[in-house]
């Protein structure tokens, strides 16, 4: 008897991610769930260079500037509760020293140039439609970085201007690296403050427009993040406690899935002598002095050095 109904996904059959892959990852906070996932088994990756990035129109200014190799200026930044921010980047960007701020942003665009340029495999995480347009400049921003609302229109992208927006994501990408894969997710984490229902139609314009997209054009794929959150894993107990989050166990279920997907069988292997050593560095004995635990230290050294030996980009 199965409880449970499970999303049917396909194995990928070619450019598979390997530990010889350079992944680079933008998008909404899921984005970091995977990144964080990439560091954790010494992948070759980055993300988010501009901070955590909700909504097609921001990536896609993000990757036109980064392209342009744009260099921000203090035209580019507003001064809100003592601290300088860039409506194009997130809060964590964000800096009381102006010079900092800059310095931040403009390291960003020039790794992001080369992120892009350089990358196998570029993984997008869409968040919401919904988009905030700055009155004065009349411009979509990134983030209102807590700027009072009245100065703000709260819009939703259409279809047609999300399918659009995708459309450009590619053709950038495409222009400085034609051979690298794209691949799309929508986060599962629920925008309820936008409301229940604006958040599913919010979601399903996203989702409908990538399939639009990715049906005609060439190493461009659609991982069903999103999906699996909804119907794999419809129990508050994979929430966090706002209810709203995907909790560590989905996290770490829906990253499986991924895994399973995408790498290669090689890279499968060596991610499990990874996590070997990930382990061992957290290990904390009960007399550190011991023989054993001194072997145990050597045994570790080795298995360090072993991989270096085979990738030497690792670093633990």
């Amino acid at each position: 008897m199965n409880f449970r109904t499970q999303i049917p996904i396909k194995n990928q059959l070619h450019n598979l991610i390997d530990y010889h892959s350079k992944v680079f990852l933008l998008g909404s906070c899921f984005s970091k769930n995977i990144g964080d996932k990439l560091n954790y088994y010494k992948f070759q990756s980055n993300q988010n260079p501009f901070g955590i990035l909700f909504h097609p129109k921001a990536i896609e200014n993000f990757i036109t500037n980064a392209i342009n190799e744009k260099e921000y200026s203090d035209k580019d930044l507003i001064f809100q509760n003592e601290r300088w921010h860039c409506l194009e980047a997130h809060s964590s960007l964000s800096s009381s020293d102006k010079k900092e701020l800059l310095e931040s942003l403009n390291s960003a665009i020039s790794s992001t140039n080369k992120n892009l340029k350089e990358a196998s495999h570029i993984i997008i995480t869409l968040g919401t439609s919904w988009v905030y347009r700055f009155i004065e400049e009349d411009k979509i921003v990134a983030n209102c970085h807590k700027i009072p609302q009245k100065k703000f229109l709260k819009e939703l992208l259409s279809y047609d201007e999300i399918s659009e927006t995708l459309e450009g994501i590619i053709a950038l990408i495409k222009s400085i690296n034609p051979t690298t894969t794209i691949i799309f997710t929508v986060s599962p984490v629920r925008h309820l403050k936008d409301g229940f229902i604006e958040n599913t139609l919010s979601k399903s314009l996203l989702i409908a427009a990538i399939h639009k997209i990715i049906n005609h054009r060439k190493n461009t794929h659609y991982f069903p993040s999103y999906e699996i959150m909804m119907d794999e894993l419809r129990d508050y107990r994979f929430y966090t406690e706002d209810m709203i989050h995907p909790s560590k166990t989905a996290i770490q279920y829906i990253w499986n899935k991924f895994s399973e997907t995408w790498f290669s069988s090689d890279s499968k292997k060596t991610m499990i002598e990874v996590a070997t050593i990930q382990k061992g560095i957290t290990h904390r004995p009960f007399n550190q002095n011991s023989a054993q635990h001194q072997q145990f230290l050597k045994s570790l050294e080795e298995k360090k050095e072993k991989l270096k030996t085979q990738f030497s980009f690792m670093c633990f």
